[in-house]
C-alpha cells in the first residue's frame, strides 16, 4: 500500500447545537435580583437587624467612684476609689480596676458595685 491507495476520513465536525440563550424565568410578582450589590446590602441589613446592640461601659477611666463592698469581702473596703482601667464583662456586669489612694493595691469590682461620686 503506498500512501496514495489510502482513502482519507474528512475530519469529523463538532455536531453541538448552536448555543441558546438563558431564559429568566419571574415567579408572580416577585423581582429577581439584579446586582451581587443589591444581594450583599440585603443581607448586611439583615445581620445588622438581629444582632444585638451592645452596651457600653457606664464609667471612664479616670472617674471617681464610689465602691460597696460586697458581705463576703471585707467590710471596710467601701469608699471613694479611681477608675484605672476599663475590663472586659463577666457575664452581666462590666468590670473595672480600681484603686484606693488609702491603698497600695488595686481591686476588680463589678459595675453594680460602684456608683457615681457626687
Amino acid at each position: 500500500m503506498n500512501k496514495h491507495s489510502v482513502k482519507r476520513r474528512p475530519a469529523k465536525t463538532s455536531r453541538s447545537p448552536a448555543p441558546r440563550k438563558a431564559v429568566s424565568r419571574q415567579v408572580s410578582g416577585t423581582p429577581e435580583p439584579t446586582t451581587a450589590v443589591t444581594i450583599a446590602t440585603v443581607t448586611v441589613a439583615q445581620v445588622a437587624v438581629r444582632a444585638p446592640m451592645l452596651r457600653a461601659h457606664k464609667f471612664r477611666v479616670g472617674q471617681t467612684v464610689l465602691y460597696t463592698s460586697s458581705p463576703i469581702s471585707r467590710p471596710g473596703a467601701s469608699g471613694a476609689y479611681k477608675v484605672v482601667k476599663l475590663l472586659p464583662s463577666d457575664g452581666d456586669d462590666y468590670q473595672y480596676r480600681i484603686k484606693n489612694s488609702g491603698e497600695a493595691f488595686e481591686r476588680v469590682a463589678k459595675e453594680s458595685q460602684l456608683e457615681l461620686d457626687h
